[in-house]
């Protein structure tokens, strides 16, 4: 497009490759009409079980986004949920922050809630820890608790990886297989009281945390 000069830059037409410009003080056109910066959005959504974390399912079967207003289709989201898992399922155009949220070396933090038929001893809780062997390779938990007022058979887990069911095939490998699982964090950012189903946008505090969290940027204005 350049090179067939169809990009003006305050209203001169340029054709030099790795032109710069200031998106705050210049005007760039693309064929006569002003190119805009998208508005940077963050959505957090609590995903029900059943649903694909998908942007298309040829089969028809109901995708994430079937939950979100139509102008967020152009959102991405950050990790995937299995079909079956429930909970937080962050999504975003901020694709710089998206790849370091998941890109293992950043060890950006996932909280799940784990439902299983009987209560994990201690020496299962130390073994979630202490790391298991899958067939992908070795496993394991940050953190693994089981609150006072949580109930039997709740446990929460926090992992840094996000290898596909990786809870669930640690929850097995230790003789626990899972029930019911809910991501309640990804980062900073909670679950909360957010229903099954609903969205909502991330607060600015809530971004500021997400940037802050993989390389200390504020980044941009929303």
């Amino acid at each position: 497009m350049i090179r067939a000069g169809r990009v003006r830059v305050n209203g001169k037409v340029v054709t030099e490759l790795g032109t710069r410009v200031d998106p705050g003080a210049d005007r760039v056109e693309l064929d006569g009409r002003e190119v805009l910066l998208q508005r940077v959005r963050w959505i957090a959504l609590h995903k029900p079980p059943g649903i694909l974390t998908t942007a298309d399912d040829p089969g028809g079967d109901p995708i994430v986004y079937d939950l979100l207003p139509g102008d967020a289709e152009g959102l991405r989201y950050v990790g995937r949920l299995d079909r079956d898992t429930e909970g937080l399922l962050l999504l975003t155009n901020e694709g710089d922050v998206l790849h370091r949220l998941t890109h293992p070396s950043h060890e950006v933090e996932r909280e799940y809630r784990v439902e299983v038929r009987e209560s994990p001893t201690r020496e299962t809780l130390r073994r979630l820890v202490a790391g298991v062997v899958l067939e992908d390779g070795p496993a394991r938990a940050r953190r693994a608790w089981a609150p006072a007022d949580a109930g039997q058979g709740v446990i929460h887990l926090v992992l840094t990886e996000g290898r596909n069911r990786e809870v669930r095939r640690i929850m097995e490998a230790v003789g626990h297989p899972v029930v019911r699982l809910v991501r309640v964090r990804f980062g900073p950012v909670r679950l909360r009281e957010l229903p099954s189903g609903e969205w909502r946008e991330l607060t600015k505090d809530e971004i500021h945390e997400l940037r802050r969290t993989v390389d200390g940027s504020t980044g941009g204005d929303e």
